[in-house]
């Protein structure tokens, strides 16, 4: 059976709380300012540490001012926490501390992408689903897609497609409807 602080830690993760409390400093200074959310995210989504021992850890970094809350509720790096990350993050494990920062930047980057390609789901009366989807530009949308589907996963699946590539689908609609025309585009004659 495994221990309440060692559960859903992979091997080569961390359960030491000192090694843990070097990695928040490392990942606060190196991606900083980050959200409790993001670090959270970001190593347990790794299997990097125990959610209980990144609880723990993270009290006790901010109870020794290694790091602080900005206003937006981000951590911030102090120069004590700098002097910890800078003097002790090579103590940790090279993969540790590679797959901790790639799994923040990966979050960063979907949490940007989401904020700009939107995309929700809504369960329709006969069952099917609708997947909106729009992107912003400059507080409105410029670009909006309604799209019905069968089934749930489905509809989970495009939206998370659209976040993903959002821009891209929106430029090849935008280089399509731009081309110029050619005699095959138009309608024939007296058709409109």
């Amino acid at each position: 059976m495994a221990e309440a602080f060692t559960a859903g830690v992979k091997p080569g993760g961390l359960t030491d709380d000192t090694q843990i409390r070097i990695l928040l400093c490392y990942m606060v200074k190196t991606a900083g300012p980050i959200s409790r959310e993001t670090l959270q995210g970001a190593l347990l989504q790794e299997q990097l540490v125990n959610y209980f021992e990144f609880v723990d850890a993270l009290a006790e970094v901010e109870k020794q001012h290694l790091v602080t809350q900005n206003d937006e509720n981000r951590y911030c790096i102090t120069e004590k926490g700098s002097n910890v990350a800078d003097t002790l993050a090579l103590d940790l494990p090279r993969t540790v501390r590679e797959s901790a920062i790639r799994a923040v930047m990966q979050i960063q980057s979907w949490r940007h992408k989401a904020a700009m390609n939107r995309a929700h789901i809504e369960e329709e009366e006969d069952g099917t689903y609708t997947v909106w989807c729009a992107i912003g530009d400059m507080g409105s949308d410029i670009f909006r897609l309604q799209l019905a589907m069968p089934d749930k996963l489905t509809a989970e699946s495009i939206r998370n497609s659209f976040t993903a590539h959002g821009s891209e689908i929106y430029s090849k609609i935008m280089d399509i409807l731009t081309m110029p025309s050619t005699e095959n585009d138009r309608p024939p004659a007296g058709l409109l």
